[in-house]
C-alpha cells in the first residue's frame, strides 16, 4: 500500500480510520500474530462490552472530558436519571477500566493468577491528529493475581510483548522500563512533599513534549518546588541505560549526597532485578529510562512506555505498568500488571510511511474462469470444491475473453486463474505470475507454494516475508 492510499483510506469524519482492503489485510494479520504470541504464552483471550456506567469510567477523573455518553434519541431530558451519573452509560475509552470490573465480577469463578489478552475497539473524544484517533483498536496483555502478584511477571509481561511486536514486518519496538517506586522515592529524598508528588510526576511525565526547561519552569511554578528539587528531578529524568549497576549507580549519584528514601531503594531493588533478568533473557528488548513516569494515578511500580525505531515522534505506541489497587470488591484485592498496544496508532505510521508490503489484497487464490453463461454452473462447482479444501476461489463475474478474465485476476492480485476443460480436456490452472499452465483436478490441486495460500506481508524493500501470510476468515 503506498503512502497516498494509506492517506486516502481515512474516513472523511476525523479521528475514525476506515483502512482500504490491503491495509485491513495488515490490520487482521498483526491481530492474528499478536493472538498466536499471547496465547503461546498461556493467555487467554476474552472481550467486555463497550459500554460501562459514567461512575466507573470517571471514578480516576483525568480521562472524564474524553468519554463519549450513550443515550436514546429520544430520551427525555426531565426524566429524573437522565442527568444521575450512576445510571448513564459512556463507550470505554480503555480497556483496562472495564476488565478490572470483568475481574470483580467474576472473581469467583476465574482461576489466579488470571492471564488475558483483549483485542478490540476502544473510544476517545479528543482531538484527532497523527496517531492519535477518536475510535481505534487497542491490544492489551494482563497478569492479575488475588491479593498479591509476584514480580516476576514485571519483566514477564513486557517480554511478551517485545517478542510479540518483534514478530510483525515493522521497525524495532524497544521498551523503556522505569518504577513509579523510583521517581516517588527520589523526590522524597530530596524533600519535596507528598502533597507534591503525583503533580511533579505528571509534569516529568511531559519531558519529552515541552522539553526540560519548560519542565523545570513549570515544577517551579506550578507545582512549588524549589529550583534545587526541579533541577534534582531533571538530573533522574536524564538517566537511562540497560546496565543494572550502571542504573542504580546513577540514580544514588543523582541525589548529591542526599539519604535515600526507604521507597527510593524498594524501586531500585525492583527495577534492577527486572533489568537483570530481561538482559538475560532477551537483551536489548528493556531499556531503564527515569523520565517515564506514566500519568495515571493507578500506577504504584513498573511502568513501560514502547518506541518504534525511526518513528520517535509518534511517542509511545506500547506502554503500561503495575497496579497494585486498581480492583477490589471491598474484601479482595486484584493487583496486576499489564501492558497496551495502540494498534491503530502504530499502523496509522507503518502504512502511511510504507513500511509494509502486502501481496495482495484479496483473499482469493484461484479465479475459475467462465467459458459462457451456460456452463457457469461448471465453474460454480469448481470454486465450491476448492473452497471446501481451504482454498480461497472466486468465479469471474461476466462470460469475457479470457484475456479479461485473466486481467480481472491480475488486477486483484489473484495469482491463479482456473480453466475449465472442454471436449473432454481436464481443467488446467495458469499461475499469471510466471505464465504457467498445467492440468489440475480442482479436489486434489494445491499450489506448489504454500505461501501463495493467504495474502503476505513483508517489509519494504526486503526480499523475504517477514510474517506468516493471513487468509481472510
Amino acid at each position: 500500500m503506498s503512502p497516498a492510499q494509506a492517506r486516502a483510506a481515512q474516513s472523511s469524519l476525523s479521528g475514525f480510520p476506515e483502512w482500504l482492503p490491503a491495509g485491513r489485510v495488515v490490520e487482521q494479520a498483526f491481530i492474528d500474530q499478536l493472538r498466536r504470541t499471547f496465547e503461546l504464552h498461556g493467555f487467554c483471550g476474552i472481550e467486555t462490552r463497550a459500554v460501562e456506567p459514567l461512575t466507573q469510567l470517571t471514578k480516576k477523573g483525568e480521562t472524564s472530558k474524553e468519554v463519549y455518553l450513550l443515550s436514546r434519541l429520544q430520551a427525555d431530558p426531565d426524566e429524573k436519571d437522565f442527568a444521575d451519573p450512576s445510571k448513564q452509560l459512556g463507550l470505554h475509552f480503555d480497556l483496562t477500566v472495564p476488565f478490572t470490573r470483568y475481574v470483580v465480577d467474576n472473581a469467583g469463578v476465574l482461576t489466579f493468577p488470571f492471564k488475558r489478552y483483549q483485542i478490540q475497539k476502544v473510544w476517545r473524544g479528543e482531538r484527532p491528529q497523527e496517531g492519535r484517533f477518536r475510535e481505534f483498536y487497542q491490544v492489551d496483555i494482563d497478569v492479575v493475581g488475588d491479593g498479591a502478584l509476584p514480580l516476576h511477571y514485571d519483566v514477564e509481561v513486557p517480554l511478551i510483548m517485545s517478542e510479540a511486536l518483534a514478530a510483525l514486518p515493522i521497525p524495532p519496538v524497544t521498551i523503556h522500563v522505569s518504577n513509579r517506586k523510583v521517581a516517588q522515592g527520589f523526590y522524597q529524598s530530596v524533600g519535596i512533599g507528598e502533597d507534591q508528588l503525583v503533580k511533579v510526576l505528571r509534569v516529568v511525565d511531559k519531558i519529552d513534549k515541552i522539553g526540560p526547561e519548560a519542565v523545570t519552569c513549570e515544577l517551579i511554578e506550578t507545582v512549588g518546588v524549589t529550583p534545587a528539587q526541579a533541577c534534582a528531578a531533571l538530573r533522574l529524568a536524564t538517566i537511562t541505560g540497560e546496565d543494572p549497576a550502571a542504573v542504580r549507580a546513577a540514580v544514588l549519584e543523582a541525589l548529591e549526597g542526599a539519604e535515600p528514601h526507604a521507597l527510593l531503594l524498594t524501586g531500585l531493588d525492583e527495577l534492577t532485578d527486572l533489568l537483570e533478568a530481561a538482559r538475560r533473557r532477551r537483551s536489548g528488548a528493556i531499556i531503564a529510562d527515569l523520565k517515564i513516569a506514566r500519568g495515571l494515578d493507578y500506577y504504584t511500580g513498573t511502568v513501560y512506555e514502547s518506541f518504534m525505531a525511526g518513528a520517535e515522534d509518534l511517542g509511545s505506541v506500547c506502554s503500561g505498568g503495575r497496579f497494585d489497587n486498581l480492583a477490589t470488591n471491598g474484601k479482595r484485592t486484584f493487583p496486576g500488571v499489564g501492558i497496551s498496544i495502540g494498534l491503530s496508532r502504530l499502523l496509522s505510521r507503518v502504512l502511511a510511511d510504507g513500511l509494509i508490503e502486502v501481496s495482495r489484497a484479496v483473499p482469493t487464490v484461484v479465479l475459475v474462469a467462465v467459458t459462457d453463461e451456460e456452463h457457469r454452473g461448471a465453474s460454480d462447482a469448481v470454486a465450491d470444491t476448492l473452497r471446501r479444501r481451504g482454498i480461497a476461489a472466486d468465479v469471474a463475474p461476466t462470460a469475457a475473453k479470457f484475456g479479461k478474465q485473466i486481467k480481472f485476476a491480475d488486477k486483484r492480485g489473484i495469482p491463479f486463474v482456473w480453466f475449465l476443460g472442454a471436449d473432454g480436456e481436464p481443467d488446467s490452472v495458469k499461475d499469471i505470475r510466471s505464465g504457467e499452465q498445467c492440468p489440475a483436478r480442482a479436489d486434489s490441486w494445491r499450489p506448489v507454494d504454500d505461501a501463495d495460500l493467504a495474502p503476505r506481508l513483508r517489509a519494504a524493500g526486503q526480499g523475504g516475508d517477514a510474517a506468516e501470510g493471513y487468509q481472510a476468515g
